[in-house]
């Protein structure tokens, strides 16, 4: 298999060279950072673009912000246009790195198309765990519930109306308004709607018959582009529901998911164990910590509707620039501190040690060639 440089690939077309990475050299070309963003005796300088998934937009900007202020002279840019538009671009060469909300798979030959770009199978590691809340705005309604079975009901335009006998079961004691559901969804193509309609084709499949899907596949409600589009048309609409990543929700009303016979909320605590009850996805590489999230699970305190969001990035560069970038900015992200101001800055549930540290091992390993 031919390995492609990235260098060579960012030459043809505008929006690549806009994208591309600009990196100036170290000034001691023996001189590295190290996998946990420790630049300590080194002279790591230039500009690294990348993008994806914009569920971590949140999380991105507190990374940058961390990584920037140990390494003044790197510049890292992050550009929130989706999870699809950042394998894409990932797999063509315009990022050297990509956040996604799901998976590299050969569906649309995107795993194929990224080995064939990298010339080795793509790192993909965790390195976001957060709920997709199902986020709502309908006046006096403080406190929600909701099984899969409604929730895939009123997302496939089967319950229109919010006094529905199926919502008001689920929520004895609340005043629900007689007054019409606008449910809004993704317009664009993204990882939260693949992880969020995988949880409901698993788990309510009668009730949501579409399956998996990255784009909205019925014409019914209101789209919105990426995570703020969603959140901001949700808020400023009336009686409007949606799904967004949980710290994205601000102050709407995000609803409470049955899971057995409990109802639980979306907190980082709760989507983190859904890791503990999952299993990887089998015949991948050892360079590849994808997980298949268990939706149908019944443990107590697990939230069922979670992305799990990947770091995806190549093993070997076509230049030492690059690689000590990304080792240097991917380390940083994996690392203690930066799980924890992920935490912090964007509701995200850090990394079990465990699986930071297999992640480190492998970040650790990312060389020019």
């Amino acid at each position: 298999m031919n390995r492609t440089s990235f260098r060579t690939a960012f030459v043809p077309g505008a929006a690549a060279l806009a994208l591309a990475v600009s990196l100036s050299a170290c000034a001691a070309g023996n001189e590295t950072s190290s996998a946990n963003g420790d630049t300590e005796g080194s002279s790591l300088s230039g500009t690294l673009s990348g993008g994806g998934a914009s569920s971590q937009e949140a999380a991105q900007n507190a990374w940058r912000a961390g990584f920037q202020e140990a390494n003044p002279d790197v510049t890292v840019n992050y550009d929130p246009i989706g999870s699809g538009g950042g394998r894409e671009q990932f797999s063509s060469g315009g990022f050297p790195f990509a956040g996604s909300d799901s998976y590299l798979t050969d569906d649309e030959g995107e795993l194929s198309a990224a080995t064939e770009q990298c010339g080795s199978d793509p790192i993909e590691i965790p390195n976001y765990v957060s709920p997709i809340a199902v986020i709502y705005n309908v006046e006096g309604v403080d406190e929600l519930n909701l099984s899969p079975e409604v929730i895939g009901q009123i997302f496939n335009d089967e319950i229109k109306n919010w006094n529905d006998p199926a919502i008001a079961e689920l929520n004895e004691g609340v005043e629900l308004p007689d007054a019409p559901i606008t449910a809004v969804h993704r317009s664009d193509e993204s990882g939260t709607t693949e992880n969020f309609t995988n949880f409901l084709g698993t788990v309510a499949e009668d009730a949501w018959p579409h399956g998996e899907v990255g784009e909205w596949p019925i014409e019914a409600g209101e789209g919105g582009n990426g995570t703020s589009g969603v959140v901001s048309a949700v808020t400023n609409g009336t009686n409007t529901i949606g799904y967004a990543d949980a710290s994205q929700a601000g102050d709407l009303g995000v609803a409470s998911v049955q899971v057995g016979d409990e109802f639980v909320a979306p907190t980082p605590e709760a989507a983190a164990k859904i890791l503990e009850v999952s299993p990887r996805v089998e015949g991948r590489p050892d360079v590849d910590m994808a997980f298949d999230l268990d939706y149908e699970t019944e443990e107590s305190g697990v939230y069922p509707i979670v992305l799990t969001s990947y770091l995806i990035a190549c093993q070997t560069y076509a230049d030492q620039e690059t690689a000590d970038l990304v080792k240097g900015y991917l380390g940083y992200i994996i690392s203690d501190e930066g799980q924890q101001v992920a935490a912090e800055q964007a509701g995200s549930a850090p990394l079990a040690s465990s699986l930071a540290e297999e992640a480190q091992g492998i970040v650790e390993a990312i060389s020019a060639e």
